[in-house]
């Protein structure tokens, strides 16, 4: 009988493995291994270190660089998607500015299509724009 209970041993296994967990560090772990790692004197005891935390040492390095720059959040996890605002009164002001653009543009449009039509009344009329101006003033 196999493992998962059928009696045929040419049929796969259909158990399914479940997906491991990304690991994620906090700052006090990823602190806390490098400078256990800086402590290391022995030859050979950072790679049995990195062995026992399940970690590559790519990993060390550039939490390392990080601790360098003084870049503690850079230690902590990062969020992920876009970076939010960063000051919300001025993308508050920038919409409403938006906003105001495109009510004076519709205001223009209508403008120059109210002159476009007086033009053609004119002209099917038969009046310069000129005799308009000047019969107005008088």
């Amino acid at each position: 009988m196999s493992r998962n209970g059928n009696e045929r041993p040419d049929v796969p296994d259909s158990e399914v493995v479940p997906m491991v967990e990304r690991r994620r560090f906090t700052a006090e772990e990823k602190l806390r291994i490098i400078e256990e790692a800086d402590r290391c004197t022995e030859p050979g005891a950072i790679g049995a270190l990195l062995r026992r935390e399940g970690i590559y040492s790519s990993y060390l390095s550039r939490w390392r660089r990080a601790r360098d720059r003084g870049q503690l959040t850079a230690l902590g996890p990062q969020p992920r998607g876009p970076k939010p605002a960063t000051d919300v009164e001025l993308a508050r002001e920038v919409a409403r500015l938006r906003r105001e653009n495109e009510r004076l543009q519709e205001r223009v449009d209508r403008a120059e299509t109210i002159i476009e039509v007086q033009k053609k009344l004119s002209q099917l009329l038969g009046q310069s724009p000129e005799e308009n101006e000047s019969s107005g003033k008088q």
